[in-house]
This record gives structure tokens, C-alpha cells and sequence, in this order.
């Protein structure tokens, strides 16, 4: 779900400006799923522009500490919230790790990264949600050296049903600043998307591994 409508439709402008979106209908992206999709989504780019990921990181950290009353730390998905969530960290003076997709191959053989706080539980931080594979994978990985796991919070979600149905599954809450229904009706107001590039982007929601042109 997103935090709220007004910065929902902030968040969207700002990442178009800054082309984290891109969105091409004629010219699908292909993910590492191999899903085809018209919208590409890449947060790591706020990072390059110091005033939008600080209203980013700010309004997430606000959020937080708003939906969380007791004390917890803060846990990023390797490795593209790592930097998101170090600032969100920051922002609320908590303590960092991070997960990796797996454990390492060599050295420790390590899959969380920090100094693990027993009892505490933590807030994962994930720049992007699709079918939240990634971040349920970091919250298994939470788990099974028992930290309780209070929440994932993204900068973007696509909103499609089989997040929902894995978050279900986790009996995991997650939270976006903004979101593919948002996304595309601010396109529609302002940059112009005709009645056809929407059906098609719609459609694309509605089944994602079966969408074609």
C-alpha cells in the first residue's frame, strides 16, 4: 500500500524526472525474470541526486517512526537498498545491516551483513517491489536466525496481485511511496499518454507473464 496520495504522486514526478522510470509500450523491458514489461524501474539513480533521495530516505524514515513505537534497527536488501537504507538508518539514528540474495560462497560465508541485535526486530528497506521475491527472500533469511521482521518499506511498487498474494503468504506488511495506479495517472495528466498506451498498460498489470504488444 502507499503511505499516502499527495506523495505518492511527489514521488512519481520525481523519479520520472530523474528517469528511475522509464516507460516504453513499443519497446518492452525485459526483467531477470524474463517478464516482459513497458515500465523499467531503477531507484539506484536517486542516489546521484542528493535532494531527491533526501526527500525520499526523509519521508520513508518519517513514516517509520510514525507506524513503529517500539525499538527496532534497520535491515537492507542487498544490493540496491543498501545505500537507501543506510541513509534511512541514519535518519532515525537506529543501527544497519544488510541481506544478501545468498550467503557468500567464501570468507564467513555470511548472508547478513552487521552486528545481528538479539530480540530487536528490524524494518527491511527495498527501493522496488514487483513481485517481492527479493525482499521476502531477505525477510526468510531474517528469520531463520530469529529476527522478528516489523515491515518492508519500498520507494516503488508495481502493484501487481502476486506481491500482494507472497506478502499474504509471509504474513508480511509492506509499504510504497508510490505505485504503478499512481505512476500512471500522473503520465496520462502530464505526459500525454493516449487511451491505447493505456489499455496496454493496464492489461500488462492484469497479467504480467502473458502480456504481449
Amino acid at each position: 500500500m502507499i503511505i499516502n496520495e499527495k506523495l505518492a504522486i511527489q514521488t512519481a514526478e520525481l523519479l520520472l524526472q530523474v528517469n528511475a522510470i522509464k516507460l516504453n509500450i513499443e519497446k518492452p523491458f525485459t526483467w531477470a525474470s524474463g517478464i516482459k514489461s513497458p515500465i523499467y524501474c531503477d531507484n539506484r539513480l536517486i542516489l546521484s541526486y542528493p535532494k531527491i533521495r533526501k526527500f525520499i530516505s526523509y519521508e520513508i524514515s518519517k513514516f517509520i517512526k510514525t507506524e513503529i513505537q517500539k525499538d527496532f534497527y534497520v535491515a537492507g536488501v542487498a544490493t540496491g537498498s543498501i545505500a537507501l537504507g543506510m541513509l534511512i538508518a541514519e535518519n532515525l539514528n537506529k543501527p544497519f545491516i544488510y541481506v544478501r540474495p545468498e550467503t557468500k560462497k567464501h570468507g564467513t560465508g555470511k548472508q547478513i551483513e552487521g552486528r545481528v541485535l538479539k530480540n530487536i526486530p528490524v524494518v527491511v528497506i527495498e527501493d522496488l517491489i514487483s513481485t517481492g521475491k527479493s525482499s521476502l527472500n531477505a525477510v526468510e533469511a531474517l528469520q531463520k536466525v530469529d529476527i522478528d521482521v516489523l515491515g518492508v518499506f519500498a520507494i516503488f511498487s508495481y502493484g501487481l496481485e502476486v506481491a500482494k498474494i507472497n506478502f499474504d503468504k509471509a504474513n508480511q506488511k509492506f509499504y510504497s511511496l508510490s505505485d504503478f495506479s499512481t505512476l500512471i495517472g500522473y503520465s496520462k495528466k502530464n505526459l500525454g499518454l493516449s487511451t491505447d498506451e493505456l489499455d496496454k498498460v493496464n492489461v500488462w498489470k492484469k497479467d504480467p507473464v502473458n502480456w504481449m504488444i
